[in-house]
């Protein structure tokens, strides 16, 4: 049975992300694919950049990565209110300021997607969604953005992260996973997470969950092509909320690593 990891959302928490691969080579697997946000919000942008080149890990470009990489002046997130739109600023101006030149022509390199198969099963990874780097593919969002992602899908899994919060479930026989975020967990749990991909040929569907079909095909229903196990990883967020704070950055923002929110 073939594996994979896949982290995301790392957003220069270097600690989480240490704790995270030091889980994943703990479990034996071998193969680990990241889906981008390596910067922005958490201290040390330049240590998460330098572990994931260290590691050869195949990272595709966060929207962040691409904002701080290119100098864009913000970047590309949404903000509901004002209070968050500046939080962001500060984040932004702190991290376009700390990485280095040659770490952005980095983030600048990495393919905005990458193509990937598991025993067969075809997988295709993005950060916000094939349409847009920055597309919020939120649990809630009308099933009918998903059909319409579906019918467009070539492979059998889409993979995604941008907005911190794991899910999955399977939509016009296309299963779509979030993997969630390493560095700045959204869902209330403080822990550091990552994704587990297995290849389950045969598998069934989840309970409570109708089996989907391809569009435009009949017989049998498509059932989830590959097992899907979040893990959440300890590790010392209090310290990265205290080297938050030190780095001069608002406190809202080590009061969100603190708590998950």
């Amino acid at each position: 049975m073939e594996a994979a990891a896949i982290i995301s959302d790392i957003h220069g928490n270097s600690l989480a992300l240490r704790a995270v691969l030091a889980d994943i080579r703990a479990h034996g697997l071998e193969t680990v694919y990241c889906l981008g946000d390596l910067v922005g919000y958490g201290p040390d942008p330049n240590g998460v950049i330098d572990l994931i080149r260290s590691r050869d890990i195949p990272t595709i470009q966060g929207n962040y990565d691409d904002g701080v990489g290119w100098e864009r002046g913000d970047c590309g997130c949404f903000y509901a209110t004002p209070e968050a739109k500046r939080l962001g600023d500060a984040s932004y101006a702190f991290t376009v300021r700390e990485v280095t030149d040659d770490r952005k022509a980095f983030l600048r390199d990495l393919p905005r997607e990458r193509h990937v198969t598991l025993d067969g099963v075809t997988v295709h990874l993005v950060h916000g969604s094939p349409r847009r780097i920055n597309e919020y593919l939120l649990r809630d969002r009308d099933e009918r953005t998903f059909r319409r992602l579906a019918e467009a899908e070539t492979d059998d899994v889409l993979v995604f992260g941008h907005t911190h919060d794991p899910w999955w479930r399977m939509v016009g026989g296309v299963l779509f996973v979030n993997v969630g975020s390493v560095g700045r967990p959204k869902d209330g749990d403080p822990r550091a997470m990552y994704t587990v991909l297995r290849s389950a040929a045969g598998g069934q569907a989840r309970a409570g969950e109708a089996p989907a079909r391809r569009p435009g095909t009949t017989g049998e229903a498509a059932y989830p092509p590959v097992e899907v196990e979040s893990v959440r990883v300890s590790y010392g967020f209090e310290a990265t909320a205290a080297d938050i704070e030190a780095a001069g950055l608002p406190r809202e923002l080590a009061e969100a690593v603190r708590t998950g929110a």
